[in-house]
């Protein structure tokens, strides 16, 4: 890739790079699967890509998913799936597109970003444990240190519960780390 990657939307034609680099990122089609079916339904917000003209380095998905919090359902983003090219990964490409989601999920009036993953990698990148803010993980199968958040301006201290995922989450099963992942967070953070 001859040059640095720039963030943009997602394009239609970005289909079938974004398949290539997804498998390539997570190894299996099924993230692919998630994120095109996330990319097709009504919880679709915004996708994200760092790009050069001639190539599609990385991508992020927001999602919309909503708290139960005890006033009423607040809508919130769900950060979902964060992929860059092996090749390319380790150059900053992927906290480029975190960042530039989070501040997209602010533009777009969300209170919160939830997201799974490593505190480590995350809390580099302005995310915390979302457990000690009274938000609840929305399957058992997601490591408490792996439930992240990025608390946004629009959020007020009343705005806890759990944390409801779109359907297609549960469609794909994709709530919640498995296999090698898990095996990492959970060595990492016991």
């Amino acid at each position: 890739m001859a040059a640095d990657p720039g963030v943009r939307r997602y394009r239609a034609t970005d289909e079938q790079p974004v398949r290539d680099l997804l498998t390539a990122a997570f190894g299996r089609a099924s993230v692919t699967d998630l994120a095109a079916d996330l990319r097709a339904s009504d919880a679709h917000r915004a996708a994200l890509v760092a790009a050069t003209d001639t190539a599609v380095a990385g991508l992020v998905q927001l999602s919309r998913g909503w708290l139960d919090a005890s006033r009423r359902l607040v809508e919130v983003s769900v950060l979902s799936p964060l992929g860059v090219l092996p090749e390319l990964q380790r150059r900053g490409i992927g906290t480029t597109l975190v960042r530039a989601a989070v501040n997209t999920a602010d533009q777009l009036g969300f209170p919160l970003v939830f997201l799974e993953g490593s505190p480590a990698y995350y809390s580099r990148l302005g995310c915390s444990p979302a457990t000690p803010y009274g938000f609840l993980r929305p399957s058992q199968r997601i490591p408490e240190p792996a439930f992240q958040v990025a608390v946004l301006p629009g959020w007020q201290d009343w705005m806890t519960g759990a944390l409801v995922y779109p359907d297609v989450f549960w469609r794909h099963d994709a709530a919640g780390l498995r296999g090698e992942r898990l095996a990492r967070v959970i060595a990492e953070f016991g």
